[in-house]
């Protein structure tokens, strides 16, 4: 499977990762890692990633979550669909994602600072609300990951 210029769009999901647990100014966190390939090398996103032969999507999104940011998570919910298309310097479509975003809960592993980034991911981190916007998070992830703490908080 070619995720550089692909003959057809892949399917990917992505973890909406969400602790209720309120931080010091009561507000929950999203978890989001720094991205360590392309595309999107060197930003924030959502830990995520392609669909595998056999595999059902919220099973990808807890083996995604799992890879990328070491916790255990359970999908609550599909918060959207999202159609990532991007192109090269020669006009021919370099990546294309067909996106499918699940909020989840962290079930076990280190809710701390200290989680580790794995896999493809170069960090990863929690963030609050408040935070978000000076990360420049692409539209799709800034659009999920705010729906996904508007279903959490009451």
């Amino acid at each position: 499977m070619k995720r550089e210029y692909p003959e057809s769009p892949l399917v990917g999901v992505g973890a909406v990762i969400v602790d209720t647990t309120p931080n010091e100014q009561g507000q929950p966190r999203v978890l989001l890692i720094q991205r360590g390939t392309p595309p999107l090398l060197g930003e924030w996103s959502l830990p995520g990633g392609v669909l595998e032969c056999g595999e059902n999507l919220r099973e990808a999104a807890v083996r995604e979550a799992r890879e990328e940011t070491g916790l255990l998570v359970e999908t609550v919910e599909m918060l959207g669909v999202y159609e990532r298309i991007i192109p090269g310097d020669d006009g021919r479509v370099r990546y294309h994602f067909v996106l499918i975003d699940f909020l989840c809960r962290p079930l076990s592993g280190e809710m701390s600072g200290d989680i580790k980034a794995a896999s493809d991911a170069a960090d990863v981190r929690w963030f609050t609300r408040d935070e978000l916007p000076a990360l420049n998070l692409a539209y799709d992830a800034n659009d999920v990951v705010h729906k996904g703490l508007a279903r959490v908080v009451k």
